[in-house]
């Protein structure tokens, strides 16, 4: 099987390597790659490679690699009746990429528990140990525990994002538990920041959470923002939505925002280093009389669980830095005839918000005006 292997599979030696442009495939079990692999080489043991691939295109130059260069031709024939025109096995494998002195590491590790955990994740290849060890270490701000933030907050524990800062100065009401399900009925009363740390330490003692019972305001705004990796906007008012839009320009922290009314959502990324802001779509918001909160024009309760699902997709997707994040694009949702649309956004020269001046940082009125 070897012989008609090499016949089919071409081999190409470590010293040859060379073009960064090559998918290098690490087809060894996960207590072989433990021990050390070859820097950013994706990990899928040969037994998952029929399951595993499907990111890549089949024109890909890709070279499979494993031990000592035999499992590799086999997993490059299996490569090849899949429709991959480009295969290649690196020549006496690991060992020998090792002993020509090529550069290699020892990939990232989880504990037991954590490995046991988010076992599905690692079997991603697209998230794997490494990608899984990124959304650990990674800190995300939710401005809001209410119906965006609930579902936001809780696939972002449950993937296992290290550290969640949740800010709502607000309290538990009977009316919020059609909807915002971080809560429940024995939290009435009690403070929203607190009840969603309460929830998220039994979902996932992993999770850092950084309760905050205060809202986010020209005068904290920053200090308790900086740090973060991105925000994730729940807010339910235009005020803060702009001034949120406004701090992220100055400390250049990626945005995933989300809105909802009655039976429509709205999701988008606002990223300062690449794409329009918020202002870019909304240069202002409209009157309060055509905006009426939840509480006077009701919304859907399962709505935001959808929009605010979407909004952990997107965040989870800018951590690891994979797909195609919402930037620059508006995707809306109607939840009364299951319909999207994607609206493109393009980047306003004139924003006053990202704009060649750096914003101020103020309040803003129920019209954006500064107070």
């Amino acid at each position: 099987m070897l012989a008609a292997a090499r016949q089919t599979v071409p081999e190409v030696k470590p010293a040859d390597l060379g073009a960064a442009d090559r998918t290098l495939i690490d087809v060894r079990e996960p207590h072989e790659v433990a021990l050390g692999s070859i820097p950013g080489a994706e990990k899928i043991p040969r037994g998952l490679l029929e399951t595993s691939v499907d990111h890549l295109s089949y024109d890909q130059p890709i070279v499979a690699f494993c031990a000592v260069g035999e499992r590799s031709l086999l997993a490059g024939v299996t490569l090849q009746e899949m429709g991959f025109t480009n295969v290649e096995s690196l020549a006496g494998g690991f060992v020998a990429w090792q002993a020509a002195g090529e550069p290699w590491e020892i990939p990232p590790t989880l504990s037991v528990p954590s490995a046991a955990r988010y076992s599905r994740h690692i079997a991603l290849p697209e998230v794997g140990v490494a990608g899984q060890q990124k959304l650990l270490d990674a800190r995300v701000a939710i401005i809001g525990a209410g119906g965006l933030g609930s579902p936001a907050a809780l696939y972002l524990a449950a993937a296992g994002v290290g550290t969640l800062a949740i800010f709502d100065a607000d309290r538990v009401d009977v009316s919020n538990l059609q909807r915002q399900i971080l809560h429940g009925t024995d939290r009435i009363g009690q403070s929203k920041s607190d009840s969603a740390e309460r929830t998220i330490a039994n979902l996932n003692p992993d999770v850092a959470v950084e309760a905050h019972a205060v809202n986010v305001v020209a005068s904290n705004a920053l200090q308790l923002l900086a740090g973060f990796d991105l925000i994730v906007d729940g807010a339910d008012n235009f005020p803060t939505r702009y001034l949120i839009n406004d701090v992220s320009q100055r400390l250049g922290i990626p945005v995933v925002h989300g809105s909802i009314f009655r039976f429509e959502g709205q999701v988008a990324v606002f990223d300062p280093h690449d794409g329009p802001c918020y202002r870019c779509l909304f240069p202002h918001p409209p009157p309060p009389e055509l905006a009426p909160n939840c509480q006077e024009a009701g919304v859907l309760g399962v709505l935001p669980g959808v929009i605010g699902s979407l909004q952990a997709t997107e965040a989870i997707k800018l951590i690891l830095g994979i797909g195609t994040p919402l930037r620059g694009r508006l995707l809306t949702y109607d939840a009364l005839t299951q319909e999207t649309f994607q609206l493109r956004i393009a980047k306003d020269p004139n924003c006053p918000s990202c704009g060649s001046t750096p914003p101020a940082i103020v309040d803003y009125d129920e019209t954006c005006l500064v107070r």
